[in-house]
């Protein structure tokens, strides 16, 4: 079934996808998504709108994606499982479908202990897997979750899943992927590469599977603003592999009294470039929160300009 989906059509045709990312203001400017989808916009075929990342409050995604439509761009919508429970799920897909998104990535979460509000109660009444199969039986059996019949218009939505490539035990990954894409996710987009080796073992591991003819699969990439920034993600974010090469690069900018932030770009730039080589893989996810500035000449860079 068809969603209607622009990076859907763009995936299907055999052209290498590109989507941004946009995280909603911690208040109820929406001014913010709007300035932010200025500047993607024409340089991707579809952004994601996170779902109150690192479980922090921020504006709702389906709020944040109406007002990004409104920009003439198509949302990715993210939704968790950290803060609804399945009827709630449900009752916000319909109402997404309403207001017109077709994209939709299923995600978990982050545990909200490591938010703003870490006594608030996590209900993870499902995980990720089971909510591309709860919206994947929706759309094309037309069954609510509990096996009632949805009588009218289903939500069609292009069903996306989120992988890491990095996280232990390795020899698993390319089978949790296989699952996802069994439950029902037609796109994935993975954690950030920046270790090419291991996302290059990845990737064949999931093709020994046959999973990257099942589905489209976009490699994560996000220019870093600075050393500080490249060590943190190295030191901090689990399942994150950032090689003492990329740091070393930077750091080797600054000696020479370069712009940092230029190498980070042109950082991101080779990685693109390499990750296009590689069997498999069908787009790329560029996630410059907060550096949405950065992103046109990324694209421009990578050879990724001008947009289907």
């Amino acid at each position: 079934m068809k969603s209607g989906s622009n990076l859907e059509k763009v995936l299907t045709s055999g052209q290498f996808a590109v989507t941004g990312e946009l995280g909603p203001p911690k208040n109820a400017d929406a001014e913010v998504i709007r300035t932010k989808a200025r500047l993607l916009k024409g340089c991707v075929d579809a952004v994601n709108i996170t779902d109150c990342q690192t479980a922090i409050v921020r504006m709702s995604s389906i709020a944040s994606s109406v007002i990004l439509m409104e920009e003439g761009l198509e949302p990715v919508t993210q939704m968790t499982c950290r803060d609804r429970n399945r009827i709630a799920i449900q009752s916000d897909l319909l109402g997404a479908s309403a207001l017109g998104m077709k994209n939709l990535l299923c995600l978990t979460g982050d545990h909200h202990k490591f938010g703003n509000h870490p006594n608030a109660v996590g209900v993870f009444d499902m995980d990720s897997v089971q909510l591309l199969q709860m919206v994947k039986n929706m759309r094309d059996e037309k069954v609510f979750q509990c096996g009632e019949e949805l009588k009218g218009t289903e939500p069609k939505f292009f069903l996306g899943a989120a992988a890491n490539p990095f996280a232990d035990p390795f020899e698993f990954r390319a089978l949790r992927l296989a699952k996802k894409v069994v439950a029902g996710a037609q796109f994935i987009q993975t954690q950030l590469v920046y270790n090419l080796e291991r996302f290059a073992a990845w990737m064949e591991a999931v093709r020994d599977l046959g999973v990257h003819e099942q589905c489209y699969i976009m490699a994560g990439v996000t220019p870093p603003k600075s050393i500080g920034m490249a060590k943190y993600m190295k030191n901090n974010v689990p399942g994150l592999d950032v090689p003492d090469e990329v740091i070393a690069r930077l750091k080797g900018a600054k000696d020479a009294k370069k712009d940092v932030k230029e190498e980070g770009i042109n950082l991101c730039v080779d990685i693109i470039n390499q990750v296009k080589e590689i069997e498999g893989v069908a787009g790329v996810h560029i996630m410059a929160i907060e550096w949405e500035s950065a992103v046109p000449e990324i694209a421009k860079r990578a050879g990724l300009l001008p947009r289907p």
